[in-house]
């Protein structure tokens, strides 16, 4: 049977992995902002530019940077959300863990002392009788 230290540690391992994927997904969101913003940079330097083609453009520039800055407040939200996951995921990842060294501390303890109560068994099973007289001729 395992100890409640191996069942911990087993989901400290779970809950470490939990982790891992949360800031995946707040890594990605995070590219995607800044694919986003690049796409966004285009868009206003195209608006700025003094060409004749991308004049005839402008009111279909602006609404797609309407549309931009909405998406990109969207991502924004997302990655605060995964920002907010990874924190949670991380504090109960340290708790676990935490619970999980306790664990150890205390199974440790308690093999010590039935160590020692193995040898006291041990040496009062070896000892003297419990009279003096027995044994005596």
């Amino acid at each position: 049977m395992k100890s409640r230290s191996e069942k911990l540690k087993r989901l400290v391992v779970v809950q470490r992995h939990l982790e891992q994927m949360a800031e995946n997904e707040r890594a990605e969101t995070a590219r995607q902002r800044r694919d986003l913003a690049e796409t966004i940079d285009v868009v206003v330097d195209a608006m700025g530019s003094a060409s004749p083609l991308h004049a005839m453009f402008s009111g279909h520039y602006a609404s797609q940077l309407g549309r931009l800055a909405m998406k990109d407040q969207m991502l924004l939200d997302i990655q605060q959300g995964h920002e907010a996951r990874v924190l949670k995921e991380r504090a109960k990842g340290d708790r676990l863990e935490e619970n999980m060294k306790d664990a150890r501390v205390l199974e440790d303890r308690t093999e010590a002392d039935d160590a020692i109560y193995d040898l006291l068994d041990q040496h009062v099973m070896s000892g003297s009788p419990a009279s003096g007289k027995v044994g005596r001729s």
